[in-house]
């Protein structure tokens, strides 16, 4: 299988040039160990500028341990929370939440495309209210979501209007956030703190960086001691700069941007292409860097035993294509022909 046929993931995508760069200047010389390097003090500058607030920020191997750790944070053991029947703290991370929280319990929603629906919450939030019941904490939201969907300024409100009611505190699980504010075209602080998020989880390995993903606390409260639950749980890096300083190359010069409108504009025409083909059809709107389509049974098998790579796992038919920096025009030709000649 070639990387051409890959569409399952946009971790499948290699290093983007600019991160890389960054990374071989980084690794020209000596500098200290643990953080203490002017790398991981710059990219946390960066950061703070992007997002235009005094923030903490903290960087972690993977998403995984940037979620539950920040969530962790934000929960006592006793707490519970709230997160989408689909999003990835409760699918995906091996009760990791549950586990760096010594036992928070994770209470699910529904939510039409991914995206929590505020009643549902609302009812998991007074549902009952004595101590034989985990008392409901924090919301965990996930931009995009986990079928590519997005929270616009008018979800955001209402969040923050429901978390501020009902006295919760706001995770954002932000594993593709770049895609999010690059396909809403609004700075990235109009879609965070200044709408309520207390604490986001921000990825950089989907964008093009090749390890890392950034904690960043906007309740600087939060983050008390979060360094002591870093090292805890083996996510602080000895060589720190070589986790930070693909941040430098990628948020110096806006090259996020410009990667993720490019991921983002190739899931759109793989989305406009495949409504073409007879059988096929989208399963949610392509807002991000997403497409789940709904394949005829032939299609998908037909596709994967000619070594395309993709996933399948929200049902029958359905599939999942992401796009990335390094997606061609080249590459969703070939696949588009690829799902034409399987469906006969």
């Amino acid at each position: 299988m070639t990387d051409r046929h890959d569409f399952a993931s946009d971790n499948s995508a290699g290093v983007a040039p600019e991160a890389w760069t960054a990374l071989e200047k980084a690794n020209r010389g000596y500098t200290p160990g643990y953080g203490a390097d002017h790398w991981t003090q710059h990219a946390c500058d960066l950061i703070r500028e992007l997002f235009e607030t005094d923030c903490e920020v903290f960087f972690t191997f993977n998403g995984t341990a940037a979620n539950s750790l920040a969530l962790a944070s934000m929960c006592q053991s006793y707490h519970g929370i709230i997160c989408h029947q689909y999003s990835h703290v409760e699918t995906d991370e091996c009760g990791a939440p549950e586990f760096f929280s010594n036992g928070t319990k994770v209470l699910l929603v529904e939510g039409e495309h991914g995206k929590v629906d505020l009643a549902a919450v609302g009812r998991r939030v007074t549902k009952r209210s004595d101590l034989h019941y985990p008392k409901p904490k924090v919301l965990s939201i996930t931009q995009p979501t986990e079928l590519g969907t997005l929270y616009d300024t008018d979800d955001l409100d209402a969040i923050n209007e429901l978390k501020t009611r009902l006295a919760l505190r706001l995770h954002m699980d932000g594993a593709r956030f770049f895609n999010a504010a690059a396909a809403l075209d609004i700075h990235p602080a109009e879609i965070t703190w200044r709408r309520g998020v207390d604490v986001l989880c921000l990825g950089g390995t989907k964008l093009g960086m090749p390890v890392g993903d950034a904690v960043v606390f906007f309740d600087r409260a939060l983050a008390g001691e979060f360094e002591y639950r870093c090292k805890q749980a083996g996510q602080l890096a000895s060589k720190m700069r070589y986790l930070a300083a693909p941040w430098v190359g990628m948020l110096e010069g806006h090259a996020w941007l410009r990667h993720a409108r490019h991921g983002n504009a190739c899931a759109q025409r793989l989305a406009e292409e495949l409504v073409r083909v007879p059988g096929v059809s989208l399963l949610v709107p392509v807002q991000a860097n997403a497409v789940f389509a709904q394949l005829p049974d032939r299609a998908a098998s037909g596709l994967k035993t000619r070594g395309w790579h993709f996933y399948d796992f929200i049902g029958d038919g359905g599939a999942r294509f992401m796009c990335s920096w390094q997606t061609t025009d080249e590459q969703i030709d070939d696949l588009v022909a690829a799902i034409r000649d399987a469906v006969g």
